[in-house]
């Protein structure tokens, strides 16, 4: 997958990164973005804080699970601030424009939607074919109407959160490895394990954190390739964008990050057995969402 493919246009998306390709820059270049990202973040949640006043200590009790509307609309605009750092760290260390982490811009939106809606088909048959539930009956969150008034905010939300993960991941670290090493083994898995590494979380996925986030380095691998075939990182935008609307806005988990779900899966991140029994399946969906993204592209 990773070792036998055509990559042709990754040499283009790589190119504007070879002029600065010194391993000690991406490893400065890394240590700002958390820096940065880190002082924007508080910066941030303390001007929250001080404006809540008296209210802020209960906003912060839901601030970090996400298990309100407000608490979400938060936390996913926040990753925006990921977004500044990766850019403002591309122009001060690397010297090239922020817009190179995505490809041709032009060429990334129209794979975007190329991949997107063919993702959007696939879960209308997914919803078409049983099982029609998860061992149990969904539980409903959020009424249809306010469903619908908050959808909009909530996707553009989810936008700005995987599209900062994107550029960080598969734009700036992919690019600047694979324009100092060759090898697919060292661009296309250094990046996915940074990523599983951010998803290991034992604090709140408990005994199913070293599962969950090897499901997020595989996720990482396959954004990898995804992106050095397309060239641009609208496909993996798009991918990362289908999944998360999915985990976050359709059907979210009641105890972690599912304030925004018009429902709520019958199980939570507590319980180990049932979240075991479903995580193949979910390993499963995404090979074959990453399989439609390969074909949409090769139209």
């Amino acid at each position: 997958m990773i070792l036998k493919a055509d990559y042709g246009p990754h040499a283009a998306f790589i190119a504007p990164a070879r002029a600065s390709a010194a391993v000690w820059r991406l490893i400065a270049g890394l240590v700002f973005i958390v820096v940065a990202y880190v002082a924007l973040s508080r910066m941030f949640f303390q001007f929250l804080y001080d404006l809540f006043g008296n209210g802020a200590a209960g906003f912060y009790q839901t601030l970090f699970s996400g298990n309100t509307p407000g608490s979400m609309l938060v936390l996913l605009a926040s990753f925006g601030f990921m977004t500044v750092s990766v850019a403002v760290t591309v122009r001060l260390v690397h010297r090239r424009a922020a817009r190179s982490l995505l490809g041709p811009p032009r060429a990334a939106v129209s794979q975007f939607f190329r991949v997107f809606w063919p993702l959007c088909l696939f879960s209308v048959v997914l919803f078409m074919l049983p099982p029609w539930d998860m061992g149990g009956d969904y539980v409903p969150n959020l009424s249809v109407s306010l469903w619908l008034v908050l959808l909009p905010a909530a996707l553009l939300g989810v936008l700005i959160q995987v599209s900062a993960e994107e550029i960080l991941f598969r734009g700036y670290i992919q690019q600047q490895l694979a324009a100092r090493f060759r090898s697919p083994l060292i661009w296309g898995l250094l990046p996915a394990g940074l990523f599983a590494l951010g998803h290991y979380a034992p604090q709140t996925t408990g005994e199913n954190a070293l599962i969950i986030a090897i499901w997020a380095g595989l996720f990482g691998v396959l954004m990898a390739d995804i992106t050095a075939r397309a060239g641009t990182l609208g496909p993996a935008i798009a991918l990362h964008f289908w999944n998360n609307v999915s985990a976050i806005v359709i059907v979210g988990m009641p105890d972690d990050l599912g304030g925004l779900a018009l429902y709520h899966t019958p199980f939570g991140l507590s319980d180990t057995g049932a979240l075991r029994v479903w995580l193949p399946v979910d390993f499963a969906l995404m090979i074959v969402a990453w399989l439609v993204a390969r074909l949409a592209l090769r139209r």
